[in-house]
């Protein structure tokens, strides 16, 4: 019976000799957990498909290297921010016409500063961290998608699988939360 490799030992065979074995190992470990982790940021199962199969394409093709010095990283949190990274980019639509639309908004709004951005100026000695703990999951989960992610409405919609007008509603909610636990 073969021994279980480590998979520090896997990712070193699949970079330096392209070992389809390993790859298999690897995603056989890996692509269930990816997938359901993905699925509680996404309700749209054919993009955390496609995000899945890019995130493991980039490890096969070498495009993303594991770095393991120090053990600082595992490979599960590796493969998480390699495949978040691309659900981010899969739901924004990263062609050229989105890309346009994104330096419009920037341009048409540079000037005006953000409800976020108000909120945070205003905040010298709040509490932030315990303010966004008492949000409700749903609360915090638009907050992820438009604040922290760079979403647009319709944009965190697909990833969260509610309707534009529900995003709206709950991040409205979510910042007005927001400011009476920091005034």
């Amino acid at each position: 019976m073969s021994e279980t490799r480590s998979d520090g030992e896997l990712l070193r065979a699949i970079a330096a000799d392209g070992d389809r074995h390993a790859f298999e190992e690897l995603y056989r470990r890996y692509a269930p957990w990816l997938t359901a982790r993905m699925r509680s940021r996404c309700a749209d199962a054919a993009i955390v498909d496609d995000v899945v199969q890019e995130t493991f394409l980039a490890v096969w093709r070498g495009t993303a290297r594991f770095r393991a010095e120090g053990h600082s990283e595992d490979a599960a949190g590796w493969l998480w921010r390699i495949g978040s990274r691309r659900l981010v980019d899969a739901v924004r639509g990263d062609g050229a016409r989105g890309r346009l639309r994104q330096t419009l908004a920037r341009l048409r709004h540079r000037d005006e500063a953000s409800a976020e951005e108000r909120v945070l100026a205003g905040v010298e000695h709040g509490d932030l961290a315990g303010a966004l703990t008492r949000l409700s999951p749903e609360l915090r989960a638009v907050l992820q998608a438009t604040v922290i992610d760079g979403l647009t409405t319709r944009e965190a919609a697909v990833l969260l699988g509610i309707p534009p007008g529900t995003v709206k509603t709950r991040a409205q909610r979510a910042r007005k939360q927001l400011r009476e636990a920091l005034a």
